[in-house]
């Protein structure tokens, strides 16, 4: 009997890659209380790989409208060596959203704090993608304690947030969904988030865009976005404790490359891995150099 929500159900049928069956098929869901509401978040995550006492499990956060089926093809390489998670953030994925929750990174953080202290319990590697490397390096300035090293791809983070959404008033935050729902725009983003336009399949299309069947996605996306979402860490970064990893695709249409080297030039101890003929996902085009990568860092 699948674990899937009832609205996805028909959207996994429809899956054809294996790494995409893969991962539907191993979804879970634990509920997590967290202080900024009295309701508790049915949370989705999954979990590859035996956990060892003397090896700390790596989390993978994902991107903006984005889920955690972003990893499907990274999780089996790290899984072989390390215990290795991925969860849907707060408002995002098929972690459920609240009716009356409003989502913005201090309510990701919070959950997240929580699902971390539910779930797993001990020292993580945190690794966060595109918006989602934004969400890790929020985490791990908040709780140094709980992240052993952070690892960013083609990480969010580094430019100013925008005062946009504060202008999204009815009718014009659902249109703003309405057109971001909309088939032929996600397949534009998509083509540009991939250096390979053949990775844009159809299997890859669904995987990218089931979380939109969820209930109130267009509400979460519209809270997000009125809170600022994430803005620059600049002036922060100076105070990570964690040694970090930086890969970034050299091909990358959506940030571009030029973040990368401010990363390199801000974080005090870090290591910039350029991906090569790779786009902003490089975890999806090359998921054997990332983990790669990761498992190699993490080692030293």
């Amino acid at each position: 009997m699948s674990n899937l929500p009832a609205e996805i159900i028909p959207l996994r049928s429809q899956l054809t890659e294996g790494t995409s069956i893969a991962i539907a098929d191993k979804i879970q869901f634990c509920l997590v209380s967290t202080g900024f509401t009295s309701e508790i978040i049915l949370t989705s995550y999954v979990s590859e790989g035996f956990p060892k006492e003397d090896q700390p499990p790596i989390l993978l956060l994902h991107g903006f409208d984005s889920s955690l089926f972003e990893f499907r093809r990274l999780i089996p390489h790290l899984a072989r060596s390390r215990q290795t998670w991925a969860m849907d953030l707060f408002g995002f994925g098929l972690t459920e959203r609240l009716a009356d929750g409003l989502v913005s990174p201090d309510a990701i953080k919070e959950h997240l704090y929580h699902f971390w202290k539910t779930a797993i319990t001990k020292p993580i590697i945190l690794v966060g993608a595109s918006m989602g490397g934004a969400a890790a390096i929020d985490f791990a300035l908040t709780y140094p304690e709980v992240v052993q090293k952070l690892i960013l791809i083609g990480s969010a983070g580094m430019r100013k947030g925008t005062a946009a959404g504060k202008f999204l008033v009815p009718p014009f935050d659902r249109m703003a969904t309405d057109f971001l729902r909309s088939p032929k725009v996600r397949r534009e983003v998509s083509l540009k988030a991939y250096a390979d336009p053949s990775f844009v399949t159809t299997d890859a299309e669904i995987c990218a865009s089931l979380h939109l069947a969820m209930p109130r996605w267009s509400e979460s996306l519209i809270s997000f976005t009125k809170s600022g979402g994430y803005g620059s860490f600049a002036k922060e970064l100076t105070y990570l404790t964690q040694q970090t990893l930086i890969l970034w695709g050299d091909r990358d249409q959506i940030l571009g490359t030029k973040d990368a080297a401010k990363f390199q030039a801000i974080i005090p101890h870090n290591k910039l891995v350029w991906i090569e003929n790779s786009g902003h996902v490089p975890h999806l085009e090359r998921p054997s150099k990332v983990a790669t990568e990761i498992l190699n860092f993490i080692s030293i």
